[in-house]
């Protein structure tokens, strides 16, 4: 999942404390509402994954201030990666998961699809269009799910989730879009529309693609693959000649502290829930909750930077709450 200021998104949750226990495929540890639907853990991460990216965008705010979007990307990913591997060490003590080479070139292809060169193409067609026009473009992000997972991954929503989808939608676009962003960057190329475009759809195919292996392997090590092929992939980009240029950095300038919680919490702890949602509940349904990264950051901007909450985005705040109930009271019928 892409967004403005952090990219797509490892922490050091293990899946023997999250999800040992449980089913492999389409499990989705849920109990039975009222409604007859299902909340499960799928549900769950995925909402979890948005509020820790939120979180991790608070703490990053000013990092692009110091850092090229390149360099920003690697990094951030090659610090999670190095917490990671270890923790991945001390997990499977030995006992590593045996994946067919298939699965395997299918979670690297996914790393360096929908993180290198997906986020790559994100941050410079946000540098083109400005947050406002590429936030509309980035609510392309679950419908292109919805269709991919429905041609597929054979997936389908009950009325309830549609209803939910379109509540989210509504929702996010009133929070993430005020109206004076649209007079901020005149500018609008048609060169940014399609890269953001391109962005958009790497990142869904970059999902879907991962789903099934997802479903059938550990949690932890498909996150660890997946995080190596995009560190490979941004190591490669970095080392283009075009691209040299664009990694340079005063390092006494950056604020290590803040990359560090910020590439831990917004980035690993977001991606671990976020691929953890896919896993135990459709792809569909896990990139309608996504959407409510943009909400979650307006609430804790409000409740931990005092910034004000208007009446636009209070409703955009009502309706995609009562999107996600929607969504969680409905039952999918994968």
């Amino acid at each position: 999942m892409a967004v403005v200021s952090m990219s797509s998104a490892i922490g050091t949750v293990s899946p023997k404390l999250a999800c040992d226990g449980f089913m492999r495929g389409r499990l989705h540890c849920a109990r039975t509402t009222g409604a007859g639907g299902k909340v499960g853990i799928g549900e769950a991460m995925a909402l979890g994954s948005a509020a820790a990216w939120a979180v991790g965008v608070i703490l990053a705010r000013q990092l692009g201030a110091h850092l090229p979007p390149l360099a920003l990307n690697l990094l951030k990913n090659g610090l999670v990666l190095a917490v990671l591997a270890p923790v991945a060490v001390l997990v499977y003590a030995g006992a590593w998961p045996a994946l067919p080479a298939r699965d395997v070139a299918i979670v690297l292809a996914s790393g360096i699809i929908g993180i290198a060169l997906a986020d790559t193409l994100y941050f410079r067609a946000l540098n083109e269009l400005g947050a406002g026009r590429m936030g509309v473009i980035g609510n392309l992000y679950s419908p292109l799910v919805l269709v991919l997972g429905f041609v597929f991954l054979d997936e389908r929503l009950g009325g309830a989730q549609w209803l939910g989808f379109a509540l989210v939608a509504m929702g996010v676009l009133l929070v993430s879009r005020p109206p004076g962003e649209w007079r901020t960057h005149p500018q609008h190329t048609a060169r940014g529309v399609l890269l953001g475009l391109l962005a958009i759809a790497l990142m869904a195919v970059a999902i879907v693609m991962v789903k099934r292996t997802l479903e059938t392997q550990p949690l932890l090590w498909v996150t660890l693959l997946r995080l190596v092929g995009a560190v490979a992939g941004l190591a490669l980009l970095a080392a283009l000649p075009a691209m040299r240029k664009r990694m340079h950095f005063v390092p006494r300038d950056v604020p290590w502290h803040r990359l560090v919680l910020a590439a831990l919490i917004g980035q690993g702890l977001s991606m671990v829930l976020w691929l953890g949602g896919y896993k135990y509940t459709s792809a569909s349904v896990a990139a309608i909750l996504n959407e409510c990264a943009s909400v979650f950051l307006v609430l804790l901007a409000a409740l931990w930077l005092r910034e004000p909450l208007g009446r636009r985005a209070f409703t955009g705040v009502l309706l995609t709450f009562t999107g996600i109930a929607c969504m969680l009271l409905g039952r999918a019928t994968p």
